[in-house]
């Protein structure tokens, strides 16, 4: 038998009185934060939630976030983490798609969740979080999360579930068609956040975690959340990453870990006064979630004296797959190598093995993959085929066992019969001092199929024609590889976790398929 939230029950007996949470200048102990998830699951158990039943939540980095998630799991059921920037009909769909019985949101987040609620008859409960001494009023007929925090007990009996019921479900981002939900068990789970802890980043009960990512999302979820929690150390919160904010709390805090994806590297980075916070207790640093352009990586290892180790993986797996370790040389630019138990390989469209140094699609197989998708036979199959995960991203392998991602397969562009991969083209325009994001993308051309069009946003104080753009990446690029066309903006459009959404920049025709 196997329940996720052995982790936070194991660390809670160790060291009851250690904080596990921060939130400015609230604290939370490790037997208070196991005491709040143990009435949440006692409260789930009396209105009815039984174990396998799936349960939402829509809640920001704060210690409810957390209580919830073990609370959940300590009741048998299923977590499953919406993004908190979802409309009302996108909360409709999740819920209703993953057949969640309860939603646990944050108040401020109400106008949102509430409407979706409504439209979907099978989920019964609404439960809302709410900050201390809050006025909002809530909507009828919904349960302050306070009160079954005040009218239930701290102990709580944990449901026994097996290693491989499932325990999470995390919607894929559905950058094609609808989004589907991965479904993680406990042992997917709990391998993944104990080998991140033990194996990658030696995580300790001294190791302090920025929570900067969102922890709806894998990668904050198992890097940080669950990680640390399973070494007994404690995580300090961030409920929006804002660069002076998170600079802020990373001194007064001492932050020895912090996780992130490129961009949040990025504003840290080029940040005005960011030196003026002291970050010298910064031992290791994580990226993940997109490919870190080489010159911002080599930049924040200078300034801050660190070295950043680049991870892969997906929602799919848990979401770890490979990594830079720490016991050896990690090559910039590359995802690494993979974690333990963990199989990688490089294929054709055939599923065979491409040649060391030949581009091909990254399949993977392991103890992180996930079982399938929810409700989805079909899709399931596709993804997995003979015991292997398709991942979809290009990659190749060089003679040391290291992988470098050059980019996914849906985004490479066809020019007049050529493979030209986005990722190599942003490597050089990052390379440019005036450029502070950049994005590829094919857009639809008669004669060639497609061609390639770079969207960039300048540093401020910077500026720059397209045509001398367009001449630094003519210098730099194969003659079918260098961008014809360049669009200028402000800034680019991401997802909560920072990721820039390349289906916001490309024509509608193109994004249709036309």
């Amino acid at each position: 038998m196997l329940n996720l939230a052995i982790i936070l029950e194991q660390s809670t007996q160790r060291t009851p009185g250690k904080t596990a949470v921060i939130l400015d200048g609230m604290r939370m102990t490790y037997a208070e934060l196991n005491s709040a998830a143990n009435k949440i699951a006692a409260g789930l158990a009396a209105l009815g939630v039984r174990p396998g039943d799936k349960v939402a939540m829509m809640l920001p980095n704060t210690p409810h976030f957390i209580m919830c998630y073990f609370g959940i799991l300590k009741a048998g059921a299923t977590v499953v983490p919406l993004n908190v920037l979802f409309k009302h009909h996108e909360v409709e769909y999740h819920l209703e798609d993953s057949d969640a019985v309860a939603l646990l949101t944050w108040e401020g987040f109400i106008g949102e969740a509430a409407p979706g609620f409504r439209m979907v008859e099978t989920c019964r409960h609404l439960i809302v979080a709410q900050a201390p001494g809050s006025t909002v009023a809530l909507p009828e007929g919904a349960l302050p999360l306070g009160k079954l925090l005040a009218d239930n007990p701290p102990l709580f009996d944990t449901i026994q579930t097996m290693p491989d019921d499932t325990a999470v479900i995390l919607y894929t981002s559905g950058t094609t068609g609808r989004p589907k939900g991965a479904e993680l068990t406990h042992a997917n789970m709990f391998l993944n956040a104990t080998i991140c802890a033990d194996k990658l980043l030696h995580v300790t009960p001294e190791t302090v975690g920025l929570a900067a990512l969102p922890l709806f999302h894998s990668f904050g979820q198992t890097c940080v959340m669950n990680a640390v929690v399973y070494a007994g150390g404690t995580i300090t919160m961030l409920p929006r990453f804002e660069p002076q904010k998170a600079l802020e709390v990373m001194a007064r805090d001492r932050v020895t870990y912090f996780a992130g994806v490129p961009t949040m590297y990025f504003y840290l980075l080029n940040f005005p006064g960011a030196d003026q916070y002291d970050l010298s207790a910064l031992r290791y640093c994580v990226s993940g979630g997109s490919a870190m352009p080489v010159e911002v990586m080599h930049a924040f290892n200078r300034k801050y004296n660190v070295t950043i180790l680049e991870g892969y993986g997906l929602s799919e797996t848990s979401p770890v797959a490979s990594f830079n370790h720490l016991d050896r040389e990690p090559k910039p630019g590359s995802i690494g190598i993979p974690i333990w138990g963990i199989a990688m390989r490089v294929v054709d469209d055939q599923g065979r093995d491409v040649p060391t140094g030949e581009l091909g699609e990254i399949v993977i197989r392991g103890h992180n993959v996930m079982k399938g998708y929810y409700k989805r036979p079909e899709a399931t199959a596709a993804a997995i085929r003979n015991g292997w995960f398709y991942s979809g991203d290009i990659a190749l392998r060089d003679d040391d066992g290291f992988f470098f991602i050059k980019d996914r397969v849906k985004d490479m562009i066809i020019r007049g019969g050529f493979n030209v991969y986005p990722r190599e083209i942003e490597e050089v325009l990052y390379g440019h001092p005036a450029i502070a994001e950049a994005a590829v993308i094919g857009i639809p051309d008669a004669a060639l199929g497609e061609e390639v069009r770079a969207v960039v946003a300048l540093k401020p104080g910077h500026t720059m024609t397209e045509a001398e753009l367009i001449e630094y990446c003519k210098e730099r690029l194969a003659a079918y590889k260098y961008p014809r066309s360049v669009e200028f903006r402000d800034t680019l459009p991401k997802t909560a976790t920072g990721k820039i959404l390349k289906r916001e920049l490309r024509p509608l025709e193109a994004a249709a398929g036309v």
